[in-house]
């Protein structure tokens, strides 16, 4: 299992170094690549990973309910720990809140779990996402008005998506494919932007990256355990939440701080040294699924 986890995160990792070898060497111009990605690859494949997954989102009710209570009792149960320590809220909270739902969640569970735990996976993408673009945003920019949030092309993508997914509205398979495509670019485009972006830290801020890997699983799984209790979660939708509580933070945490410049090279510190510390947590997280939570046969 641990050669399996190695084999999801290593490639993530391989990436963003391609983007600091080139970065070394030429001098990009990461804002108009990163605006690119938030504003065409990134809401292209919101929809169509919304649109293309029919994913049976009344059966899962309960599980997203616990995701958002995750994402958000995150930042409220870390707010204090920022204040006592003096760390900018606006920097330190949104990565400790948003994780890596995305290309590090999905196929790290359908990895575990095989293909049905891909419903509980997309269900979680979804709270994710949404609440990134809504609620991140919003803690980025509060003097933003709520209609100018709904009119960004991220936010949209995912309102588009929904309404297809639970209306039922058949879109043609040429279509979804365009958008697929397109769409996957978009992951790989994050990283080594985050690779490029990596040259520029200053490690001297190594101490908050580190905290930073350390609290984000941690006050994700001390929120999942109640949880999990309270909404009577079981078998694959409870393992599916431990390893959702238990992410590092998203990459997008990086390309938003980009946008909104809230101190994006912090940023790029807790995104990179908290995906390295997934390499130790999330072993040791699915051990404990397979154990106590999920045993396999």
């Amino acid at each position: 299992m641990t050669a399996q986890i190695l084999a999801t995160l290593l490639p993530v990792f391989l990436i963003a170094g391609c983007g600091a070898l080139y970065g070394r060497f030429r001098t990009p111009d990461i804002r108009g690549l990163n605006t690119l990605n938030m504003e065409l690859f990134v809401p292209m494949l919101v929809f169509a990973v919304l649109a293309d997954r029919q994913a049976p989102l009344a059966d899962y009710a309960s599980l997203a309910l616990a995701g958002a209570v995750v994402v958000l009792g995150s930042g409220l149960v870390l707010w204090p720990v920022a204040k006592w320590l003096k760390l900018e809220t606006k920097t330190f909270l949104p990565p400790m809140m948003f994780n890596n739902s995305g290309n590090m969640g999905i196929p790290l569970l359908v990895l575990a779990f095989g293909e049905k735990a891909l419903p509980a996976a997309v269900v979680l993408f979804i709270i994710e996402m949404l609440l990134h673009f809504s609620v991140g945003l919003y803690m980025l920019s509060p003097h933003t008005p709520l209609w100018r949030l709904l009119r960004m092309p991220i936010v949209l993508a995912s309102l588009a998506g929904l309404a297809v997914n639970l209306g039922g509205v058949p879109l043609p398979g040429w279509f979804l494919e365009a958008l697929h495509m397109l769409g996957g670019v978009c992951i790989p485009l994050m990283l080594f932007a985050l690779g490029v972006r990596m040259l520029d830290i200053d490690f001297g801020d190594w101490k908050t990256g580190l905290l930073g890997a350390v609290l984000c699983p941690l006050s994700g799984l001390v929120l999942a355990v109640p949880l999990i209790w309270w909404l009577d979660l079981s078998g694959l939708q409870a393992a599916a939440l431990w390893v959702f509580a238990a992410l590092p933070p998203a990459v997008l945490n990086y390309l938003v701080a980009e946008q909104y410049r809230q101190e994006p090279h912090k940023v790029a510190s807790l995104v990179l040294i908290g995906n390295l510390g997934s390499l130790v947590v999330m072993p040791l997280v699915l051990a404990l699924i397979f154990t106590h939570v999920y045993p396999l046969a």
